[in-house]
């Protein structure tokens, strides 16, 4: 199984100028977005501590999403919104499963 899972960690005080920074306005002509899919989660035990989980189809399209100028802009423009270090993880995905989410 192919994959790659980027998770996002950082601190702020300033969560919803990050999260307005997140929803950009695409003009026409924009270029998509690599990423599969994304989500940002708050940790429900220590309050102003968050994930953003970007999920890619495989390591060098991330890689390539990193390199792109807009990708740059946005991790420094989300830095000094940050109350500290962000901190990169980077996964190779062995396996996933999806369940019926009812439970």
């Amino acid at each position: 199984m192919s994959g790659f899972v980027q998770i996002i960690e950082f601190r702020s005080s300033r969560i919803e100028e990050i999260q307005e920074l997140g929803r950009p306005q695409r003009a026409e002509g924009d270029a998509l977005p690599t990423f599969r899919r994304i989500m940002a989660t708050a940790d429900r035990d220590d309050p102003g501590h968050y994930f953003t989980i970007v999920e890619f189809g495989s390591y060098d399209t991330a890689m390539d999403n990193s390199n792109r100028p807009e990708t740059s802009e946005f991790a420094a423009r989300m830095a000094e919104l940050c109350d500290g270090p962000v901190t990169f993880h980077n996964l190779d995905v062995l396996w996933e499963e999806t369940g019926s989410g009812t439970a």
